[in-house]
């Protein structure tokens, strides 16, 4: 069976350093050119393109194979692939001076690569090393510091249109020494391009951290930066069971509140597309956003529905930045705030929808309980309490990545964790909701809903 005209398999394996590989020699570069140029093409239903592991000629990569016919390519870039697209996926013609043509000896080729790959990972396999995967999550935390260094100096906005270390540093207010010695290592990282001793940016860095981009969301990267104190305290917050450095939100100064708030805001903004419609607006008039933050959601369910109407309630500190977004939305008449701590208080009444977004982590469970039966208090009959966050399979251990969230909350509130399906249904259903349902979304979070009789 071939679904597809050809089918092709371009390695992309990392290896550690100083073992030749693929990625090494730039396989990143060919597969984003052959995505682009089949798409152009109109090539995409008849391509399928796979990005695998080792082929074993590795020193002479980027290595590629196409199906049906078996052609093997070696040292293909970014340049070739305009020829090989043209030539063999649309002429059917194979690119002579890019193939392997003796399949012998490419066989024996790749038989060598294997023996020596099989030899290296025994002998790893007898030292007391852990294995690489382990050491690359060790020193994990080091090509993050470099990153968020870069992003806290403005490194990416400094290069310009290329420039020296010493330029970069004077631009920094930073030492030359030291700064030459950064970027050498963002060039090793590929987040700078090194050439005849002048840096530039890549296009990623260029398009999301440099100021001269109107993506440009170094400013909301920033808040990872601020996580770091937090996070290097780990070990004395498993100790004592909480957090160590805990300070109220209402009392962060703006380098840390303002960096926190616009993160939100892009999570929110990129999640509203897939919130607002398994939410629905039907039967929602009235609103309450709590917790809102910047008013992504508030400001989505509102350019959903011309007849709703949200209010927003946070900390006074957040809401100057939510009623900035809702003036540049034009949606001030619809979209209001109020100031108020969501641990304590009454969350008002007659609301057709009270929302909560990536609040609970933040609290305990008698907080939530707390919050989730003043939300129920707030509703309208028939109205829904809707809550959106990282949600735990009853194992506690999986989803990866809200696991590893609950550590974020444990260095950075007294008691905030990630919670199982069955730990928000329990909550509900004591505060009076009925229908209580988990909907999921794709992507990291999901929903828990339930009805007010």
């Amino acid at each position: 069976m071939e679904p597809f005209r050809h089918h092709v398999f371009i390695c992309d394996q990392d290896k550690p350093d100083g073992a030749p590989c693929c990625k090494a020699r730039g396989s990143a570069a060919t597969i984003a050119a052959f995505r682009r140029e089949i798409a152009s093409r109109g090539l995409m239903d008849e391509v399928q393109l796979t990005v695998c592991g080792s082929l074993g000629v590795c020193e002479r990569g980027p290595n590629m194979v196409v199906y049906p016919e078996g052609v093997w390519y070696s040292a293909v870039t970014a340049e070739d692939v305009a020829e090989i697209v043209e030539s063999h996926f649309h002429g059917g013609t194979p690119v002579a001076r890019l193939r392997n043509d003796d399949g012998a000896a490419l066989a024996a080729e790749v038989r060598r690569n294997r023996d020596r790959a099989i030899a290296a990972m025994r002998a790893r396999e007898a030292s007391p090393l852990p294995p690489e995967n382990v050491m690359q999550i060790l020193r994990g935390f080091q090509e993050s510091r470099i990153l968020l260094t870069a992003l806290e100096l403005d490194v990416f906005t400094a290069a310009g249109a290329g420039a020296g270390a010493g330029e970069i540093a004077e631009r920094i207010g930073a030492n030359p020494r030291a700064t030459g010695l950064l970027l050498d290592a963002l060039a090793a990282m590929d987040l700078v391009r090194k050439e005849d001793g002048r840096y530039f940016t890549t296009p990623v860095t260029e398009k999301h951290f440099s100021a001269r981009s109107a993506s440009n969301v170094r400013e909301a990267m920033l808040h990872q930066s601020s996580l770091w104190p937090r996070w290097s305290a780990l070990t004395a917050c498993v100790r004592e069971g909480t957090s160590v450095g805990f300070e109220e939100l209402a009392g962060r100064d703006e380098s840390w509140t303002k960096p926190f708030i616009a993160l939100m805001h892009l999570n929110a903004a990129e999640r509203a597309g897939v919130v607002v419609p398994a939410v629905g607006t039907a039967g929602i008039k009235r609103m309450l956003d709590a917790g809102g933050g910047s008013g992504a959601y508030s400001i989505a369910f509102a350019k959903a529905s011309s007849d709703l109407h949200a209010e927003i309630l946070d900390l006074e500190t957040v809401l100057p930045i939510a009623r900035s977004h809702i003036e540049e939305a034009g949606l001030s008449d619809r979209v209001t705030t109020r100031a108020g701590d969501l641990r304590t208080g009454s969350f008002g009444s007659g609301y057709d929808l009270v929302f909560v977004s990536a609040i609970c982590h933040a609290f305990g469970e008698d907080e939530n309980a707390s919050l989730v039966k003043r939300a129920h208090d707030a509703l309208s009959p028939g109205g829904r309490l809707v809550i959106q966050d990282f949600i735990l399979d009853e194992t506690r251990a999986s989803p990866k990545m809200a696991a590893i969230f609950s550590i974020n909350m444990l260095v950075g509130t007294p008691r905030g964790r990630d919670y199982a399906g069955s730990e928000y249904e329990a909550w509900m259903k004591a505060a009076g909701f009925e229908d209580v349902r988990r909907i999921p979304l794709p992507g990291p979070t999901d929903l828990i809903e339930g009805k007010r009789r």
